[in-house]
């Protein structure tokens, strides 16, 4: 539990005054891109320093930015309520410096004038060979008295309800290039919050997608089949669980077990294209590993699944969505099938 004396204080009645609020270390390459592209839409830039040795200090204070300084706790959520104090606001727009504001700034200071609650932020995680981002919804905007908790992918904790925002981030910390000095920090401190909570099923989740991004697939299977077994089913994070447990299967050739999991699933996603786009993959791959049923059964299934898709259309609201798995994407694989079942047929 946070001590009191760290936690933000109560809420009080004010005049709505938002900040943004970062923690920060030798991020000279991105950090001035976040701050220019929030600086218009705050009352203030609080940005946490936790011992940066390039130019980061230097380029948060030309953007106009206060800048605090706390050695580095080794834990994420300490971190954030630390800054959260530091600014002291009604409320705070939590960012990263690898990420910025790509839309929905102008509306900022309008949803801030409502009641309280959790703002859900979407943010668009560019994504190595791909064109097509992944999206997750999480709460950022955040009003005075939430507080964060957890070492690492740390939670927000407050009793307030959670709302969308029409704020689009965009991000690029997990393209290789960046990705590589923070994974192995990541998954370290995973393991020490899993040590202490060994069946929490959001840390196993967390630790089968860092796993993952270490190519170590069999370990980060092990580790989403485990979160699978508790994760609750409304649980915001079940439906990146579901996508990426049966993506991660197909991929290591587990076809049953993919299989198995999206019938068990299939009652739960009716109105999600990533599920039908992912389960028409898992019966693409059937159909070339058994022929004999390619043209009878696996194809015009598959074809199915991606009607599906294009009949849902895009879904940005749902975390872990890919953007085109409700379009374009969808009637790529879906031509695809069609000009296999036309060619067996001929």
């Amino acid at each position: 539990m946070l001590p009191t004396a760290h936690r933000p204080s109560s809420p009080r009645p004010s005049s709505s005054r938002i900040a943004a609020t970062l923690i920060v270390r030798n991020e000279e390459r991105c950090l001035a891109r976040c701050l220019d592209s929030v600086a218009p839409f705050v009352d203030r830039m609080v940005v946490l320093d936790t011992g940066s040795t390039d130019g980061t200090v230097a380029i948060a204070k030309a953007a106009g930015a206060e800048v605090h300084h706390l050695a580095w706790p080794d834990d994420f959520a300490e971190a954030r309520n630390h800054v959260l104090a530091c600014a002291d606001a009604d409320w705070n727009l939590m960012l990263d410096a690898d990420e910025w504001i790509s839309a929905g700034g102008e509306d900022l200071r309008r949803w801030c004038s409502g009641p309280p609650r959790l703002g859900a932020v979407c943010i668009e995680n560019s994504v190595d060979g791909s064109a097509h981002p992944t999206r997750s919804w999480l709460p950022r905007l955040l009003p005075r008295g939430a507080y964060y908790e957890g070492r690492v992918h740390e939670q927000v904790i407050s009793s307030l309800p959670r709302a969308n925002t029409p704020i689009h981030v965009g991000h690029d910390g997990y393209l290789s290039a960046q990705k590589a000095r923070k994974i192995d920090r990541n998954y370290r401190l995973l393991e020490r919050e899993l040590a202490a909570q060994p069946d929490n099923p959001y840390l196993l989740f967390q630790l089968g997608m860092e796993a993952q991004a270490r190519r170590d697939l069999p370990t980060a299977c092990d580790y989403l089949e485990r979160a699978l077994a508790t994760a609750p089913r409304d649980a915001g994070w079940r439906h990146p669980l579901v996508t990426s447990a049966m993506t991660l299967m197909t991929y290591m050739g587990r076809r049953d077990e993919a299989l198995a999991l999206a019938d068990a699933e299939f009652p739960h996603w009716p109105q999600s294209p990533d599920y039908f786009y992912v389960l028409g993959d898992i019966l693409f791959d059937r159909a070339l590993a058994d022929p004999a049923q390619a043209i009878g059964h696996w194809l015009p299934l598959a074809q199915v699944a991606w009607e599906r898709c294009l009949a849902i259309g895009e879904r940005p609201d749902l975390d872990g969505s890919v953007a085109g798995r409700g379009s374009y994407l969808a009637q790529q694989s879906l031509d695809i099938v069609r000009s296999q079942l036309a060619t067996l047929a001929a």
